[in-house]
């Protein structure tokens, strides 16, 4: 029997973590140390309790509807059938011209029911000054069709699936997020995994009146026989 293999697309969230420019760190900080549950517990036994600070923009995170539209479906309305198991669709793209990703690069693939997944290679930038500036990003005509194609979650290792440069226009979250299409951004590792075949999850807390928050993004790998 062969071994299964699953791949981390998450980035690791530590206090001081700088994942979008502008946006505060995570604080962490103790509830309940561990000498002072001693107090409370059997001879032996003893817990810590943690507080973490942050907003919902750290890390590796999907955005929900609500995340854009005020009426859109929050955190814990989202249907786990789209964010457990998908078919990954893998665009490897780390030969880009140029920043945008539009249907020239999109097209001829069978996009039905899948996690669309851009692999930018910009996340080799996480947590450095160049990672918030000239990076890539989902066009409007590229969103569009992976709407019309039947893709039910896009994901990119890119700062933000929209450009941020743009002056504040945000046609890939308006158009994805409108048409019910969960957005993964700040993945990473997506050079291991293939083009097709793989398994992509990534799924947040369920969260009343919250539209975006971390995940543990994964992928699982095709068996091979043998």
């Amino acid at each position: 029997m062969s071994a299964r293999t699953v791949v981390d697309l998450s980035h690791r969230i530590r206090a001081g973590l700088t994942t979008y420019p502008g946006l505060p760190a995570p604080v962490i900080t103790p509830h309940l140390t561990r000498e002072q549950s001693r107090e409370k517990y059997a001879p032996g036994t003893e817990f810590a309790m943690d507080v973490i600070t942050m907003v919902g923009n750290t890390g590796t995170y999907l955005d929900s509807p609500f995340h854009r539209y005020a009426h859109g479906v929050d955190l814990a309305g989202l249907d786990l059938a789209t964010l457990v198991g998908l078919p990954a669709e893998v665009f490897h793209l780390t030969e880009l011209r140029g920043r945008g990703i539009g249907v020239d690069l999109l097209a001829g693939r069978d996009l039905q029911g899948a996690a669309v997944l851009l692999h930018t290679g910009w996340d080799r930038h996480f947590g450095s000054a160049e990672y918030g500036s000239g990076a890539p990003y989902l066009s409007a005509d590229g969103a569009l069709y992976l709407i019309d194609a039947g893709a039910v979650l896009v994901g990119v290792d890119s700062v933000n699936i929209d450009d941020i440069e743009s002056g504040g226009e945000r046609p890939a979250h308006t158009l994805l997020l409108g048409a019910g299409v969960h957005v993964v951004e700040h993945l990473t590792n997506l050079g291991a995994l293939p083009e097709t075949g793989a398994r992509f999850t990534a799924a947040p807390p369920a969260i009343e009146g919250f539209g975006t928050f971390p995940v543990r993004a994964f992928a699982e790998l095709p068996v091979r026989a043998g």
